[in-house]
């Protein structure tokens, strides 16, 4: 919700003891998001997107141009629920520690992505990023009985070069099913600091500075959700990884 897209499944706020997700509001989460963010582009090296050097360059060519153009996205805000607010304006439950949601969604095919996430320099190496990640995990492949949309699939695309990244979806129960080689090309990548993939001295994927990228493909299931994911799942966001 940056400004709000219509997303194709039922939209709930998402939350347990420690951390809670609710839809991203542009006016509400953007200026705080973006003024935490922008000092660390660092954050945007594995991603298509960014950084963005002003807040109207977040808003319109992320928000809007990405997220409320698509109904199969949906973008939550991560509040820690164990730290004091830093805006009451902004949520009264806690603080703002990153934005994380869903992409590529289908009804037809009942699946979804766990696309774009940012954790915030200041809540990273702690229990934030598993229960965020853990939340929507729980309501995409829980049962309608149990809360969720019972879906069918759930998939994470990592850039081949994130290693933090591709550990952490392994400890949340993912798989990994294989490697999209040359998946894209990041255009400008090298001046906006993006990581670039790829053979060893042969990383361009196109003119000048851009840079190709290849995709790791890890999914979860319903049928692995149910005989281990869930536990795996809840065991991860009852530590502190």
């Amino acid at each position: 919700m940056a400004g709000q897209n219509s997303f194709c499944f039922p939209v709930k706020e998402l939350s347990n003891e420690r951390v809670k997700l609710t839809p991203f509001i542009a006016s509400t989460h953007g200026p705080e998001f973006h003024a935490l963010s922008s000092p660390h582009p660092s954050l945007y090296a594995h991603i298509r997107w960014g950084p963005f050097d002003t807040l109207a360059e977040f808003t319109t060519n992320f928000l809007e141009k990405v997220v409320d153009a698509n109904d199969s996205w949906m973008l939550y805000a991560i509040i820690d629920k164990t730290k004091p607010t830093s805006s009451p304006t902004n949520d009264p439950d806690g603080a703002l520690a990153g934005m994380i949601g869903y992409s590529d969604a289908s009804v037809e095919h009942l699946s979804t992505h766990i696309g774009i996430g940012i954790t915030l320099p200041a809540f990273q190496r702690t229990y934030v990023t598993a229960n965020a990640y853990g939340l929507l995990l729980q309501y995409a492949l829980d049962p309608p009985k149990r809360g969720g949309l019972g879906l069918r699939r759930v998939q994470c695309n990592i850039s081949s070069a994130n290693c933090g990244s591709r550990r952490f979806t392994e400890k949340m129960g993912c798989r990994l099913e294989g490697v999209i080689r040359w998946h894209y090309v990041v255009r400008d990548g090298v001046r906006k600091g993006k990581v670039g993939m790829g053979t060893s001295g042969m990383s361009k994927g196109g003119e000048g500075g851009d840079l190709g990228r290849d995709t790791a493909v890890y999914g979860l299931c319903w049928d692995d959700w149910e005989k281990r994911g869930r536990e795996t799942a809840r065991g991860a966001m009852e530590s502190k990884l």
